[in-house]
């Protein structure tokens, strides 16, 4: 479920290039304006020097000028190794929320750094995922993260458009224009579950309009899907909210048994989640569903995802509702004018803002089910990874049980060969620190001991399975 949509019920919480320019990292003496380039829709600075400290690594951040009074921010980094080959992965929450800003992904699970807790200095992260890519990490809808100015994104099919007019900029563009010809990789968490799906369907879409000579554009291929604690199908997660407080694997029983039988009959009994999700569902996507997708959605969130959380974290049941890990510090950071300045941020850093998210509330869109598309890109061969639970086991939010459910009821060409595929362990250097299923082109990974945001408890492992997925190989021990 998103994971602002939890943390808004709880009152708490947060919720996922370069160019071989040869530039040299921007003079600090140099005016703000003067590192400013204009180019098709483009406003960034170069080279700031903050985060990615490596030598030689280029970086740019900024905005792109989608529409009137649209700024998405983005912020690009271009590989360690071999930037001019590596391929080009958009961390897109794409962290989540809906309206959670992928600064969270960079700063806290696969980017080039970390923020120490002075709030004021980084260190740099051994495991980012630019070590194999080229990464670009955008806030979206407009109003999360960095970006600003008229939202009316107010539902998942809606963000779509938004993303690929930006992909229009990028690739037209000076800058970014190599990359149309790399593999593109979309990697998307939580609220990713409904992003992912809808992204491609909708770039897959418009690229055969562009081929078709009824538009003009760049097409936008994507060749991996890679989903880590996805929101899929809350028909089937909220079930699973019951499942999971039942026997949580490696944990146990999580709530009491009367908390337990309480939930059972919330989610069965007449007029309860189960019912009302099927109603969502059978409304379609008309605006006459909106107000019985968003009461499905309010019913199951107070009596299937409350309760199973208890007073526990909802990211990792081994902490409580004032879990530490993964750290805030780098907010602190991001809303220092100095490093603002560097950056090109031309706006307050703003997390999870309430705006953006409730205008996905408004019309229900989280009770809505992303599985049909999924199922749609799956059985069309796309390289998909569903990473659940952000770290395996430990995340009630989205978690693994509900996850690896949904992957099960997809109607694709090896649903009955997943179904009869055991799950074996993934080692690295005889540790074991995944079970995974591979059935043809499609991985599904339970990563242990992490929570919902898996590279920042395990990060050796999720850059290896991130190497792999890269190489085009099913998941396998090392």
């Amino acid at each position: 479920m998103g994971l602002t949509h939890h943390w808004l019920v709880l009152g708490l919480y947060i919720l996922t290039c370069a160019v071989g320019l040869g530039a040299t990292p921007v003079s600090r003496h140099k005016t703000f304006k003067s590192l400013i380039h204009r180019d098709l829709g483009l406003r960034f600075v170069s080279d700031s020097g903050v985060c990615e400290t490596t030598p030689g690594v280029h970086q740019m951040s900024g905005y792109i000028e989608i529409g009137t009074d649209m700024s998405m921010w983005f912020w690009f980094f271009e590989a360690r190794n071999n930037p001019e080959t590596a391929p080009f992965t958009l961390w897109y929450m794409l962290n989540g929320g809906p309206g959670c800003s992928s600064m969270i992904g960079l700063f806290q699970e696969n980017g080039p750094c970390f923020v120490n807790p002075d709030g004021e200095t980084t260190v740099l992260n051994p495991n980012s995922w630019n070590t194999l890519s080229n990464m670009i990490y955008i806030d979206q809808p407009i109003g999360t993260g960095f970006s600003f100015g008229t939202d009316d994104v107010d539902s998942t099919l809606s963000a779509a458009p938004p993303v690929w007019q930006a992909f229009q900029i990028l690739f037209e563009s000076g800058e970014f224009s190599k990359f149309q010809s790399r593999e593109l990789i979309l990697a998307t968490e939580s609220y990713g579950g409904h992003y992912g799906p809808a992204f491609v369907t909708y770039f897959d879409q418009q690229n055969a309009l562009i081929q078709s000579g009824q538009i003009q554009g760049e097409q936008v291929v994507v060749s991996r899907l890679m989903i880590n604690n996805g929101w899929y199908d809350p028909l089937i997660q909220n079930k699973a909210y019951l499942d999971f407080a039942t026997n949580a694997p490696g944990y146990g029983q999580l709530q009491s048994d009367d908390v337990l039988q309480q939930m059972s009959e919330d989610y069965f009994a007449p007029g309860g989640c189960k019912e009302q999700e099927e109603a969502c569902y059978a409304a379609g996507d008309g605006k006459t569903s909106d107000k019985i997708c968003r009461d499905a959605d309010n019913f199951c969130v107070d009596k299937l995802f409350i309760p199973a959380v208890g007073d526990r974290d909802s990211d990792d049941l081994r902490q409580n509702s004032s879990a530490l890990f993964p750290p805030e510090f780098y907010v602190n950071f991001l809303n220092i004018p100095e490093i603002q300045a560097k950056i090109g941020a031309e706006a307050k850093y703003q997390e999870c803002p309430d705006a953006p998210f409730l205008l996905f509330v408004r019309t229900g869109d989280d009770a809505r089910t992303l599985l049909p598309q999924l199922a749609a890109l799956v059985d069309s061969g796309l390289k998909t990874l569903i990473w659940s639970l952000k770290a395996g086991d430990a995340d009630i939010n989205c978690n693994w049980l509900g996850g690896h459910a949904s992957v099960l009821a997809m109607d694709w060409f090896g649903k009955d060969q997943l179904a009869n595929t055991p799950f074996t362990n993934m080692t690295i250097n005889g540790k074991a620190v995944a079970a995974i299923q591979n059935v043809d082109t499609f991985s599904f990974a339970r990563v242990y001991e992490a929570g919902h945001e898996v590279p920042a408890f395990q990060p050796e492992a999720s850059l290896e399975i991130f190497r792999q997925i890269i190489a085009g190989e099913q998941l396998h021990s090392v």
